[in-house]
């Protein structure tokens, strides 16, 4: 059951908003996501939260201009998604450019599995001539963690252990025990009073470049030979990984978002980013969070799903054209894969449940010895948004089948990773680690204990999930004039920031449906009617008819044809 509701906003902001010189419309949206004062829609730099207030980015950036002076051998440890991705980059492109001699190193997530373990230690330690890096057999004095690390107290002991120091960068919740590392900067640990908590792996990153440079300017490192480097010229990495994390978008992420979007839409970027815009078949120039999300994460994504994340950061630290483009085209024809792949498990998923009521129960668990692992977490989102279920999927591990891994979406009011943790406390032995955060975690459980995990996920389903939390409920922004279906007003909304927790515009009105048709037997294209107006619609992965009369929510988007724009309606949802 869907329910088509609209989002309260209050009068008294909306025209606060107008008199500072915001459209009415756009006034509106704001308001009713929030802001209530004409400066928290600013997004220039100087309203970025100061780095002090990050605890442990000081004594990062000691440790770091210490290793900067004594010429220490750096090498960065990263994750395989794409904030990972973007954390490596700017944590390498940043670093050179303070003078760094520095490498990086991935694990691929079949071999080695997530953060810094004891293996990736070792393997850290082992590199032999021939293998890609900047200091050959040599090993690094100081391993730099990036978008993990908050739980990895085995690996930085084992480090320790190798007289290797460890900079622990995260932004990840931490468990109950923190890795013995020189420095940890992570806003969710204890004690750190940055407000905001939603910051991306790839965002601490970049604080700890700020304050690594406040601390090299302190010791009079630059001079007029040697000018301090512009570290804004890496927030279009940032922005990408920002977006791409789904983290929400409080106040000072969506400053890093517009800023690195404006570098995009000026041109000015890593030539990783533009050729990626150039295989997705997207403009730089009109750039907007929804091209970061959807078209250029996936295909850094992929890399890390299918192979080995390492072609997604030569992408993005390369300064030859040429080859970030080579690398663009592997990563979209490693994209195309993907989709392949997930379009067949979601296929055996559906028919897996074709016997299963979703009304009958609270939580989804599905487990193929044939899926593969690297993209169970999107079939998981796509029974999760088509259910609206707390979703968990498996495949095999590389271990001979002896285990499986999990991954898990989740939908708003039900907290999975604290879901899980409950899980394992009430039963011990089940979940041999996990990890994650409100709406999604991962989780590794024995092969044969995969009944028994689906049986304790939906108790605490049952528990914490209402009814009411269960039926589906689409917030949009209401009716919208006929005046507004514009392209230049479409242009508007493009221009501002939207993602997680800060949603983009979705309207919602009544239509008549004047035709309907299959488009490549997947999608619904729509003809539609409201007063002596006609709309250009399409409503992706639906194959169900509309009523002839309906109620739709929807997005809009600009469609240029041979040199000429229109509006078309993207369709989310319809009204039961």
């Amino acid at each position: 059951m869907t329910r088509i509701v609209t989002r309260a906003s209050a009068p008294a902001d909306t025209e606060a908003l107008v008199r500072h010189g915001l459209h009415p419309v756009l006034a509106r949206l704001y308001a009713s996501r929030g802001v209530c004062q004409p400066d928290e829609i600013e997004t220039g730099l100087a309203r970025l939260m100061p780095p002090a207030a990050m605890k442990g980015v000081d004594e990062a950036a000691v440790l770091l201009a210490d290793a900067l002076a004594a010429n220490r051998r750096m090498l960065v440890v990263a994750d395989y998604d794409c904030d990972g991705a973007t954390a490596c980059a700017v944590a390498v492109r940043g670093l050179r450019m303070l003078g760094a001699q520095i490498d990086y190193l991935v694990p691929n997530r079949f071999e080695y599995g997530y953060g810094l373990t004891p293996e990736i230690v070792a393997l850290a330690t082992q590199r032999r001539e021939g293998t890609p890096g900047t200091f050959g057999t040599q090993r690094p004095e100081l391993l730099i963690t990036v978008d993990n690390g908050i739980a990895s107290v085995e690996g930085v002991a084992a480090a320790n252990a190798l007289g290797i120091d460890v900079l622990v960068t995260d932004h990840h919740l931490p468990g109950d025990t923190l890795p013995a590392a020189r420095a940890i900067v992570n806003p969710n640990q204890p004690g750190c009073t940055f407000e905001s908590k939603c910051i991306a792996g790839v965002g601490v990153m970049f604080y700890v470049l700020l304050a690594l440079r406040a601390e090299l300017r302190r010791r009079g490192v630059f001079t007029e030979a040697r000018p301090e480097p512009r570290l804004d010229g890496l927030l279009d990495l940032v922005a990408l990984g920002t977006i791409a994390d789904v983290v929400k978008l409080d106040a000072n992420n969506r400053v890093l978002v517009a800023q690195g979007l404006q570098r995009i839409r000026n041109g000015r970027m890593q030539p990783g980013i533009a050729a990626l815009f150039r295989a997705a078949g997207r403009e730089a120039r009109t750039a907007s969070g929804f091209d970061l999300g959807f078209a250029l994460g996936p295909r850094l994504n992929a890399a890390g799903r299918l192979s080995d994340m390492s072609l997604g950061i030569e992408c993005l630290t390369t300064d030859d054209v040429g080859r970030a483009w080579a690398l663009a085209q592997q990563l979209d024809a490693m994209n195309r894969e993907r989709r392949e792949i997930e379009a067949g498990m979601q296929q055996q998923a559906l028919a897996d449940l074709a016997d299963v009521d979703p009304e009958g129960t609270a939580t989804l668990t599905l487990f193929n010895p044939a899926w593969h692992q690297g993209v169970i977490g999107i079939v998981a989102g796509r029974l999760k948004e088509k259910f609206h279920r707390p979703s968990f999927t498996f495949a095999l591990a590389d271990d001979g089948g002896a285990c499986v891994k999990g991954s898990g979406r989740s939908i708003p009011g039900f907290h999975l990773r604290d879901a899980v943790d409950l899980i394992s406390k009430r039963e011990p032995g089940l979940i041999h680690k996990f990890g994650g955060h409100a709406m999604a975690a991962g989780l590794t459980i024995a092969t044969a204990d995969v009944p028994r995990f689906a049986a304790a996920f939906e108790r605490v389903g049952r528990e914490w999930l209402s009814a009411e939390a269960l039926a589906r409920t689409v917030e949009t922004d209401g009716d919208l004039e006929d005046a507004y279906f514009t392209p230049d007003f479409v242009e508007m909304l493009d221009a501002a920031v939207w993602g997680q927790g800060f949603p983009a515009p979705m309207f919602a009105g009544e239509f008549e449906v004047a035709s309907q048709a299959l488009v490549k037997d997947k999608h619904l294209k729509l003809q539609l009617l409201r007063g002596r107006q006609r709309f250009n619609a399409i409503w992706f992965n639906h194959t169900e008819s509309l009523p002839q009369h309906t109620t739709l929510a929807y997005r809009l988007v600009r469609d240029t044809w041979n040199g000429v724009s229109r509006v078309q309606l993207v369709v989310e949802h319809a009204a039961d």
